[in-house]
């Protein structure tokens, strides 16, 4: 490793350990629930009540296609989530909450904010704005660098809290 603080090996030793530490803390706040950091990424992507591509919920939840899948299957099971032929093109299913999985979804996501504010990156009253908001937009920033075709308006809502 460089001794440059900052250096590219430094960045990407950060950005893993940060994202390992944050998952295994998010991790044990939705073991509660039998839910994985996976399953809780599709209920934050499908928050939005708009619906979403089978194939846009892989990309946006990391899975491959198969595993997908399987894990919407579950959710459909737990009644969290239904599919939908999309109405615009007869050949792809789109992926929504139910109403169940609206509660769910809020429910787990003032738990993980209250985690979030434990760790000091919580919305604060006086800005109204989130430190995890901040994170996440250089984030954003340096993975449309990375990957110019992943740009894309990430400052909804449901990236807001690190989902």
């Amino acid at each position: 490793m460089s001794d440059v603080p900052g250096a590219p090996a430094d960045l990407l030793r950060s950005l893993t350990r940060a994202e390992r530490l944050l998952s295994r803390r998010l991790g044990a706040v939705l073991a509660d629930d039998a839910l994985t950091i996976e399953a809780w990424r599709v209920l934050c992507l499908l928050a939005d009540g708009q619906g979403h591509p089978m194939s846009e919920v892989s990309a946006e939840a990391s899975l491959p296609p198969g595993t997908l899948t399987k894990l919407v299957d579950q959710l459909v099971d737990r009644n969290l989530v239904f599919r939908r032929i999309d109405p615009a093109d007869r050949r792809r299913i789109r992926a929504y909450l139910t109403a169940r999985g609206r509660r769910e979804h809020d429910r787990l996501d003032q738990r993980v904010q209250a985690s979030l504010a434990e760790l000091g990156i919580a919305q604060t009253a006086e800005s109204g704005v989130t430190q995890a908001a901040d994170l996440v937009g250089v984030l954003d920033d340096l993975i449309s660098r990375l990957d110019p075709a992943s740009r894309r308006d990430h400052a909804g809502p449901a990236h807001a809290s690190l989902h």
